[in-house]
């Protein structure tokens, strides 16, 4: 089939599949698979990695709990979402600029959102950065109507949307945006 350049929406009922085509055996291999379980199997490095894709839709199938004060790793906040259920005040700590970086292959301009779920925590949960992690100047004044606040409250309200943007591969600003 000829390349085919669509106007408006593209739509199917049972999804979409990338495939690639042996020029020896003639073999159909699916690459990827775009559907209700997207998946990727392959991604070609010199166009883009799994670290810098960026998805809407953000689906956290691994987790992180922390649920005493302590530094998060590089890992734990990769995953996007950390939970604690601590019946204690709790402080997390996030890793270095150049130990998160590294972790997601940042360059300028990566960004990662953070979500810390304490909706099972029935304690406040404070967010700190390490070195090479600035605070943007909305969170380091604490202002505006959640904006900005480094804590979570616990119980049903307990949950808070941080973004990490990477200056450099080693340096970011930490803001809350919701």
């Amino acid at each position: 089939m000829a390349n085919t350049t669509f106007n408006g929406p593209v739509r199917s009922v049972n999804g979409f599949q990338d495939i690639s085509i042996s020029a020896t055996t003639g073999a159909v291999t699916v690459d990827a698979t775009f559907g209700t379980a997207t998946s990727v199997t392959t991604l070609a490095a010199t166009t883009v990695t799994a670290t810098n894709l960026v998805f809407t839709d953000q689906n956290h199938p691994t987790t992180a709990a922390i649920n005493a004060t302590a530094t998060a790793t590089a890992a734990e906040v990769a995953t996007g979402y950390i939970t604690s259920t601590s019946a204690a005040a709790t402080t997390i700590t996030l890793p270095t600029g150049t130990l998160l970086g590294a972790a997601l292959g940042a360059t300028a301009g990566t960004t990662l959102d953070l979500f810390v779920d304490n909706t099972a925590g029935a304690n406040t949960v404070t967010i700190a950065v390490a070195t090479n992690g600035i605070l943007s100047a909305a969170a380091a004044a604490g202002s505006g109507a959640g904006a900005g606040l480094l804590t979570v409250a616990s119980g049903v309200t307990g949950i808070g949307c941080f973004r990490i943007m990477f200056s450099s591969a080693t340096a970011y600003v930490f803001s809350r945006i919701a």
